[in-house]
């Protein structure tokens, strides 16, 4: 593999666009240290050094932001406003027939579904960057500790913080879109790889500092299974055969070739598993600004804010596997892969064309999902059962959402390094 990189930094072409790519990556990794004007740098430095616990609610955010959202930096909402309007509009293609429209449209269609999604992106960026001044000014994002986070709460302050916070998300679209234009891999997705994987030397460290360097050794040698484990499942895949009839066009012959539909076990990827998270997080969030005295109030913060509790681990599980059938259920139409399948002339072997085809790919989808929604909370406890092992935080680097990006983005990006190596007639990095 080391080889194949030697092989890729020489070829110039390669070479400038993952320099491009490594550069992008630097930028933006930089702007995670640099504090929104109005924000006290050194309180929060001491917020960060003194507070116990951050506030979980948080946890999910700060980790797409690469512990940016913590530090109130220009690009403190990471990339997390863009997947939640790239979620919504994918969403809403089942729903509004013209976004519907759109999508079969091809090219064209696609270009101002990505137009939507910009737009969409900067209202939530709007949105959330006045909740997190809010919760900041409130002195809730780091409890327990009574440095002023924001010396002036002025309006034009408070406006001209969420102006920065705002650009900094629209900077980081467009950086995104430079790496998929420019660069390899695709943009948002390494973006968001580059924000989990440097929480991972921090996580690290305190978990030897706190237990040990031998217990450390113990994680890094699990977490290599892990990502051994987790790579073999998010290849792996039903392989549906699919026979093409053979036709006269003209004086040739055409068809007869026989291929296969792939069904990935994690069809649903990493989405089912920021879902549920997401709706827990709002009986939590609800819960924060009501009575702390009221009985369902201290039911909510005991059951479903740590991750330690039976309630919150049961709900977790349960809440993945419902939207890993949700997800694959809106995003592969057996319908429209039946259909598409006649109409290009192609049959499943023993199975009729039409409408049988089409419950035959629903009994195949819906047999193979259970076992990638089990896969799926698996992996997304693992955070939770190292919570009650070794004292980590809830961003565990080996589990969760964490793990599951690093190495879907990994796998995809060593592909397409490989897809070009190989139009160079070069070695390359899978075998």
């Amino acid at each position: 593999m080391l080889s194949a990189f030697v092989r890729a930094f020489r070829t110039p072409d390669l070479r400038r666009k993952l320099l491009f790519t490594a550069g992008i990556m630097a930028i933006f990794r930089l702007g995670s240290f640099v504090p929104v004007p109005g924000v006290s740098y050194a309180n929060v430095q001491q917020c960060l050094s003194t507070s116990a616990s951050s506030n979980d609610l948080l946890g999910l955010v700060n980790l797409f932001s690469g512990g940016a959202l913590l530090q109130l930096s220009v690009f403190a909402l990471g990339i997390m406003p863009y997947i939640t309007a790239s979620i919504i509009t994918q969403l809403l293609t089942v729903v509004i027939p013209r976004f519907e429209e759109l999508k079969k449209e091809g090219q064209s269609g696609q270009a101002k579904l990505t137009q939507y999604t910009r737009y969409l992106t900067i209202a939530l960026a709007v949105l959330q960057s006045s909740t997190y001044i809010a919760v900041a000014r409130a002195g809730q994002l780091f409890p327990g500790c009574t440095a002023d986070i924001i010396p002036d709460d002025s309006v034009v302050t408070i406006v001209l913080m969420v102006i920065t916070m705002t650009a900094g998300t629209g900077l980081i679209m467009w950086m995104g879109e430079l790496i998929t234009e420019r660069g390899v891999g695709n943009g948002m997705s390494l973006l968001i790889f580059t924000s989990i994987a440097a929480t991972f030397p921090g996580q690290l460290w305190s978990i030897g500092q706190s237990q040990g360097f031998g217990v450390m050794a113990v994680v890094i040698a699990v977490g290599l299974v892990i990502v051994a484990l987790v790579v073999f499942v998010e290849q792996s895949q039903r392989r549906v055969p699919v026979q093409y009839a053979k036709r006269m066009v003209g004086r040739r012959m055409y068809g007869g070739t026989s291929t296969y539909i792939p069904i990935k076990v994690n069809m649903a990827g990493v989405i089912p598993v920021i879902f549920a998270s997401s709706l827990l997080y709002l009986p939590a969030l609800v819960a924060q600004f009501n009575d702390p005295q009221s009985g369902w109030v201290q039911w909510v913060n005991a059951n479903l804010v740590q991750g330690d509790s039976a309630v919150y681990i049961v709900a977790y599980i349960a809440l993945i596997i419902f939207f890993t059938y949700f997800y694959v259920g809106i995003t592969f139409n057996p319908d429209e892969v039946s259909d598409n399948i006649k109409r290009v002339g192609g049959f499943i072997p023993g199975v009729r064309a039409g409408r049988p085809t089409a419950e035959y790919l629903d009994y195949v989808l819906t047999r193979i999902t259970l076992p990638g929604a089990i896969y799926l909370g698996f992996v997304a406890l693992i955070p939770l059962i190292a919570l009650v092992l070794v004292g980590a935080t809830q961003n565990f680097p080996f589990g969760g959402t964490s793990i599951l990006i690093v190495v879907g983005v990994g796998l995809e990006t060593v592909k397409q390094i490989e897809s070009q190596l190989q139009q160079r007639n070069y070695e390359g990095f899978l075998r």
